[in-house]
């Protein structure tokens, strides 16, 4: 057993009641999934990293950021087939790095995961607003949590599909707006922040904006997290998650491209709608183009709201059900779906998204961004170190896929996220602030508490467990 780590054999009737729907998704929805997780930041967010670095600035930090995600979905590819379990991140960390290194992992990806979806619907009540539907923004907070989470609720099968015809119609609206905008680009408008120039803030503006440019594929990395519920998850997850970043590559240079390009950098810098404001500028004035966007545009919104709420509860699910958190948190219904795991986190999150709101309504849903955009780097620190460990010491676990260029190819991501995290500290201390002190009262809580009630049955410990004894027996 690993050292300084208490264990306990469950029933087999604890496993029972918590068990996950086996094949309800092939490579397709996989990598439905995976555009619908990350689709949203097309939508809104992104945008503020031209305040933070002008458009060239920005522009720096999204083909790092593209960069760094394009290696590590090959490395997490690898690792999904090779681990195959709903822990995903947590359950290639423990792996690599013992219990603490893997719940630490674990942490930094719930907090990405649990707040993600109060900081996007924050950009639906903009949306919403900015249509004239409803002028308050708490109710629509609500609805979202209510109407996706019982979605959720109802089946995982279910809840994958209907996700993937919001994401459907969300594409859509991007190809159509990138049609519309256009034959109004104009290279100048890209430069009209600050003194013109292509880094008008610098190099360090350009650091700053790689928190905004995350916004283009944060996320991506929860395709793993559905590997119990793949029909064939050795097969299905390199092809799901790597199908997905390629999409997302394509619309992440499109809309950087024709959104400030048509519009003006500076008339998108602090918009929580900048889609449709980019019509209504380039096209002076409100048309049917905008209206379709705006109207639309929820739906890319909404995909991401509600297939991140499906990462949250997975990844809740598995800390839970191996001890690392409150047991009780894991425990599924008839249908086969954990749902405290989708309650309690969406409870926080709508707390969370209303009290950020009313207390500051301009830049609320961007300090939202940078806590998740923290937890998310973090995540990414420690899962790249896990694919170069386990490359070193566990050579001969078996691949079925391989990452083109080994650990060299995670090697940069682990340095670009290491960046990356830097970055959140220099655009926003207080989120970062906030984010290291959920890990450190995390952590207590493993220390004083949870480290000393594993489950040695759940799946990720079952792992680790055959591992220390084919070691022993070599």
């Amino acid at each position: 057993m690993a050292k300084h780590v208490e264990y306990e054999n469950v029933s087999s009737d604890y496993l029972e009641h918590r068990q996950l729907r086996r094949g309800a998704a092939g490579w397709v929805l996989l990598a439905g999934l995976g555009v619908s997780y990350v689709i949203s930041g097309d939508f809104a967010g992104w945008n503020f990293g031209l305040a933070q670095g002008g458009w060239g600035g920005l522009l720096v930090a999204t083909v790092l950021m593209a960069t760094m995600y394009t290696c590590m979905v090959f490395g997490l590819a690898e690792l999904a087939s090779a681990l195959p379990v709903a822990g995903a991140g947590y359950g290639f960390a423990r792996r690599a790095l013992g219990p603490l290194g893997g719940y630490a992992t674990g942490i930094a990806i719930l907090i990405e995961y649990a707040i993600a979806p109060a900081a996007i619907s924050v950009f639906i009540g903009d949306y919403v607003k900015a249509l004239g539907l409803l002028d308050a923004t708490w109710p629509v907070y609500l609805a979202c949590y209510v109407i996706f989470v019982g979605i959720h609720l109802y089946g995982v099968g279910e809840a994958l599909r209907v996700m993937f015809v919001i994401t459907g119609v969300a594409v859509v609206a991007l190809v159509t707006f990138v049609a519309g905008m256009i034959p109004k680009f104009d290279a100048s408008k890209l430069f009209d922040i600050g003194d013109g120039s292509f880094l008008p803030m610098g190099v360090t503006g350009a650091w700053g904006a790689i928190v905004f440019a995350i916004w283009f594929f944060l996320a991506v990395e929860g395709v793993p997290l559905a590997a119990e519920e793949a029909r064939d998850p050795k097969r299905d997850m390199p092809r799901g998650i790597i199908g997905a970043m390629v999409v997302l590559l394509v619309f992440a240079a499109a809309i950087l491209l024709v959104a400030p390009g048509g519009a003006g950098a500076k008339a998108l810098e602090a918009s929580g709608n900048p889609l449709p404001e980019a019509v209504r500028a380039a096209y002076g004035g409100d048309n049917f183009l905008a209206q379709l966007v705006n109207y639309v545009g929820l739906a890319g919104l909404v995909a991401s709201f509600f297939s991140i709420i499906y990462a949250y509860s997975r990844q809740l699910f598995a800390l839970s059900r191996a001890g690392y958190l409150p047991r009780w948190l894991s425990k599924t219904g008839k249908r086969k779906t954990p749902y405290l795991a989708l309650i309690v986190p969406g409870t926080v999150g709508f707390v969370l998204a209303t009290i950020m709101k009313t207390a500051d309504p301009v830049t609320g849903g961007a300090r939202l961004i940078n806590i998740a955009v923290f937890g998310a780097a973090l995540s990414y620190v420690l899962m790249m170190v896990s694919h170069i460990v386990l490359r070193k010491t566990a050579p001969d676990l078996p691949r079925p896929y391989r990452t083109p260029g080994g650990v060299v190819t995670t090697g940069v991501a682990l340095v670009l996220a290491v960046a990356a995290v830097i970055a959140t500290f220099l655009v926003d201390e207080v989120a970062a602030a906030v984010t290291a002190g959920i890990v450190v009262i995390a952590v207590a809580y493993y220390w004083f508490y949870s480290r000393h009630h594993l489950v040695a049955n759940a799946p990720e410990e079952e792992f680790a467990a055959i591992a220390r004894a084919e070691a022993e027996l070599d």
